[in-house]
């Protein structure tokens, strides 16, 4: 396994770690992504120490806690040897107070990942979307609480815009708190616009970027082919809901390009577009998940080998698309912008 420093820390992460999004399935949202039991999620996870991943991604919101407790139980007696990071700001009831980033809703769902997780501190804590109402200084000053209670190692976000995160490092280095060192975000070959403003903001900053969804949604798994019906998996089973909508011309020709360069690397389309992921930049950490062994030993496999710098300008090229305003715009200012550089 390859290792890598999380965004500007001292942590040391692998380049994978493992999404428990499928742990539970418990209400009908998560269903589709799938329904793993705890023996289950014990093998997922046996495999995973086995190639080196000892970081495992969860949040309060995914199958109501029930994918936390699932993987609180799949590492019994091995929580020493491993990285957890979980979420919250998602609403967790019908209470008014049970949802955003407020001291009051924040103490309370730190406090209960603990217990679902059966742990007494959380490697890295994610704001799992941007709480407009709650001021920013409540928030980081109530993460840096929780930092110096031992409670939380490192704290993350996750889904927020350029301007949000900016505001969020400015009042953490002004006032001396704990900053967000990595930044949680929907990445892929057929999703790109990270790269408009947030990859910039991460290089000028420091902050390490975790891909959550690099396979596009379930698009990029090889399930997926002009002409042919979608295979029996998520994507059949209606997991696109709630992702972001991709053209099915543009969708077809990227992964016509995948199946070139799979034929020419011997490897899985999903393969391909994993390691296309591992050499961008900002680009610390992978969030893979799998709906079984078979699923987690292939993407695993994207791991140790990488593309040519010829089949990584193919995959650029297919896959680019022209970005919002002032994006597009700013593409032509090359002499007056630094180019970006591996992480």
């Amino acid at each position: 396994m390859e290792f890598q420093t999380l965004g500007r820390s001292g942590l040391r992460i692998p380049r994978l770690s493992f999404g428990t999004g499928t742990f539970g399935g418990t209400t009908d949202f998560f269903k589709v992504w799938g329904e793993t039991d705890v023996k289950e999620a014990t093998k997922l996870v046996d495999i995973c120490f086995d190639a080196g991943v000892n970081f495992f991604d969860t949040a309060d919101v995914y199958s109501a806690g029930a994918s936390e407790q699932i993987l609180g139980k799949a590492l019994q007696g091995r929580r020493d040897k491993a990285l957890i990071s979980t979420k919250a700001t998602f609403t967790m009831s019908d209470s008014l107070n049970d949802r955003g980033s407020s001291r009051y809703h924040l103490i309370r769902a730190c406090e209960a990942s603990l217990k679902r997780l059966n742990t007494d501190y959380i490697d890295v804590y994610f704001m799992h979307g941007f709480d407009g109402i709650t001021p920013v200084e409540e928030t980081l000053s109530t993460l840096e609480n929780l930092i110096q209670s031992g409670k939380v190692r490192y704290i993350g976000c996750s889904n927020f815009s350029g301007w949000q995160l900016m505001k969020s490092l400015a009042h953490s280095e002004k006032n001396g708190l704990a900053r967000y060192v990595v930044y949680q975000g929907y990445y892929s070959l057929v999703g790109r616009d990270y790269e408009w403003e947030l990859m910039p903001l991460g290089i000028d900053q420091g902050v390490g970027l975790m891909v959550w969804s690099p396979l596009g949604w379930g698009r990029l798994t090889g399930k997926i082919r002009r002409n042919q019906p979608p295979q029996k998996g998520r994507i059949q089973a209606g997991g696109t809901v709630g992702g972001p909508e991709v053209a099915e011309d543009y969708l077809y020709n990227v992964v016509d390009v995948i199946d070139e360069i799979a034929k020419e690397t011997d490897k899985s389309v999903s393969q391909i577009a994993l390691n296309w992921l591992l050499q961008r930049p900002t680009v610390c950490n992978i969030v893979i998940g799998a709906r079984d062994e078979a699923q987690l030993h292939q993407n695993l496999g994207a791991i140790g080998w990488s593309l040519t710098p010829e089949q990584v300008a193919r995959l650029d090229a297919v896959s680019r698309k022209t970005p919002a305003y002032p994006y597009w715009h700013q593409m032509g200012y090359d002499a007056i912008l630094p180019k970006p550089v591996a992480w």
